[in-house]
């Protein structure tokens, strides 16, 4: 087990050695991170941890994978999405084109889902998606689109409660035990590397969606990445978080008005 000041230890040194900055994170969630991939590669003691982390950068990045790799899946929390088909879409059926930004996309499953969403109303010719995260490992992962086919029974349920009217299985091939996603689908959706921590905006989306990220950080780094996404959003558009998540203490309410119900945010003024 690693200790809390070992701990701090390796922030600063990946901080020297690579210009990565885990200062703002949640130090619980780190700390059970870290302490899992410390007993999986079996260090007999944190100095020998240390310097695999220092001197092997291969390593370095296989540790950045597993720390920052979150979980997802598709139509997470169904009722959100049916929030999002009967009444963000219908709004942002008026542009004559939509910009949505999914940050933190992980391995894509709810990028996906979202693409689903847009098609079913009329509106994926006419809108970009752009998915990023820190982790170049599941960024691979997303963009191939394919997932295990055992989990595509949970998928299709999550779907209809969500509002899908579609057989859920017209939109991926089943082969070898995975599915994979249609083309039509990954031809909207542009996948890169992000840092929330240090990058700046980079666009300016309709539709901003961070969901169950911002439980690992902080609350100035809260604060700063709530910031990112105020500067990124365009006036009326929407911003949704994770059910656990909040712009109160972030930014002033008043710029934005919020759905009944759910962690979703319109911009206002």
């Amino acid at each position: 087990m690693i200790e809390d000041i070992e701990l701090e230890t390796l922030i600063n040194d990946i901080y020297e050695y690579y210009g990565f900055d885990f200062g703002s994170y949640s130090r619980a969630s780190l700390k059970r991170r870290v302490n899992r991939i410390y007993h999986l590669d079996g260090f007999k003691n944190f100095y020998e941890f240390l310097s695999k982390v220092r001197y092997d950068a291969d390593y370095y990045k296989n540790l950045i994978d597993e720390i920052t790799v979150n979980v997802t899946e598709m139509f997470r929390d169904p009722h959100f999405y049916k929030v999002v088909r009967t009444e963000i879409l219908p709004l942002l059926a008026t542009k004559p084109f939509i910009r949505l930004w999914h940050a933190g996309c992980s391995t894509g499953e709810e990028v996906y889902s979202m693409a689903i969403l847009l098609k079913e109303a009329g509106l994926l010719h006419k809108a970009l998606i752009y998915a990023t995260d820190i982790n170049s490992k599941v960024l691979e992962t997303a963009k191939k689109g394919i997932f295990p086919l055992r989990a595509m029974k949970e998928y299709s349920e999550n779907y209809r409660e969500a509002g899908g009217l579609e057989d859920f299985s017209n939109y991926y091939i089943a082969n070898y035990g995975v599915a994979k996603f249609n083309a039509d689908l990954a031809e909207k959706m542009v996948f890169s590397q992000h840092n929330l921590v240090s990058d700046t905006s980079f666009n300016e989306f309709d539709f901003i969606l961070c969901r169950n990220v911002l439980i690992y950080f902080d609350n100035d780094l809260q604060k700063r990445v709530i910031n990112l996404f105020d500067e990124s959003l365009s006036m009326l558009g929407f911003l949704a978080l994770g059910t656990k998540e909040t712009i109160k203490y972030s930014i002033s309410t008043t710029k934005y008005k919020q759905l009944e119900k759910e962690k979703i945010w319109r911009k206002i003024k």
